[in-house]
């Protein structure tokens, strides 16, 4: 008689389940590993800044931009040796004085002597005089800047650490300051000095009104971090407030400061070009994008190109410098974005 042998039921890796198909490929419904990594428990603002920008392109191709805009602003003067002529050199040559100092030629006077074309009545290279005017608009925008942010993160961190007498003088310093109508003030100032160096003058002015936004930010964040533990416990330790303030206060406000860092310096490009397009900016025969779209506009009609050359510069430095400072802003102060 022949006995019957049973096995007992494998039990079935129900984990393996719907990653591979008949032949061993993967099946459509297998769950996927993430695309990216979780981020590192303690990682620095710089370290979270490179790893998400390295994610999006469209940044990318912004701070591409922002690095060529910089890079043609440190290096302006050999640029325009390269294009062969300066910014305030004249080239009677390429303008026709029976047609009242219009450009020779087609699109403003772009030829291979004129790469961007001339200006008209005078015939000054529009691309020495662009570049050597993104020289003089980034360096008032990145010096105003750190005026700005040294001066704010400074104020809002006593004023958050400190609290009491100190909060109050300050933070009622933030409301007078934020109270000038700072625009007309700024034209009054500049318009009243007259025998000093603009780009230090304009500079100065600018960053005395800017500070007062970056205070802010920077006081709440020192207010939600000086009750921490580990800023307490150096408290107990014997730290004395220096120390707080700068090895455990200031790493902590880091993030939203360098965020808000890359969203002020298009608004500063902005306000130079603005002061110098009201002529109280930087002045003549010193380039500049604002001034440089002011003298175009009696030429707009016969010679467009003179128009939109330094109004594309501006939009394009102002736009990359916007978008980067976005992306960087949702990364390293999520709670600060846009809803």
């Amino acid at each position: 008689m022949d006995t019957m042998t049973t096995t007992a039921p494998v039990p079935e890796d129900r984990s393996s389940l719907g990653t591979e198909g008949p032949d061993g490929s993967p099946a459509p419904n297998a769950a996927r590993a993430p695309d990216t990594a979780p981020v590192p428990p303690g990682s620095s603002p710089w370290q979270l800044a490179r790893r998400e920008l390295r994610r999006r392109p469209a940044v990318r191709v912004s701070l591409g931009v922002v690095l060529l805009f910089v890079l043609m602003a440190a290096t302006a003067p050999w640029l325009g040796a390269l294009g062969g002529w300066s910014p305030n050199e004249f080239d009677k040559t390429a303008i026709d004085p029976y047609l009242g100092g219009q450009p020779l030629g087609a699109l403003g006077g772009i030829s291979p002597e004129h790469w961007l074309g001339v200006e008209p009545v005078t015939g000054r290279d529009l691309f020495a005089r662009v570049i050597n005017g993104a020289q003089v608009s980034l360096l008032i925008a990145f010096a105003a800047t750190a005026i700005v942010v040294v001066a704010g993160t400074a104020a809002g961190i006593a004023a958050g650490y400190f609290g009491g007498r100190t909060d109050t003088i300050l933070s009622r310093l933030m409301d007078l300051t934020m109270s000038f109508p700072s625009l007309i003030f700024m034209i009054a100032m500049l318009s009243v000095a007259k025998d000093v160096n603009r780009i230090v003058l304009m500079t100065t002015v600018i960053g005395v009104f800017g500070w007062p936004g970056v205070a802010r930010v920077v006081r709440g964040q020192t207010l939600s971090l000086k009750h921490r533990e580990y800023v307490d416990a150096a408290r107990v330790g014997g730290s004395g407030p220096w120390r707080i303030l700068t090895r455990d206060i200031l790493p902590g406000v880091s993030g939203p400061v360098i965020a808000y860092t890359t969203l002020l310096i298009p608004g500063m490009i902005s306000t130079e070009a603005a002061l110098s397009y009201l002529g109280v900016g930087v002045r003549p025969p010193t380039p500049s994008w604002g001034q440089m779209i002011a003298e175009s506009v009696a030429y707009y009609e016969t010679d467009p190109m003179y128009f939109v050359i330094p109004s594309v510069f501006l939009f394009l430095a102002v736009l990359a410098f916007t978008l980067l400072g976005d992306a960087l802003r949702d990364i390293l102060d999520p709670r600060g974005g846009r809803s």
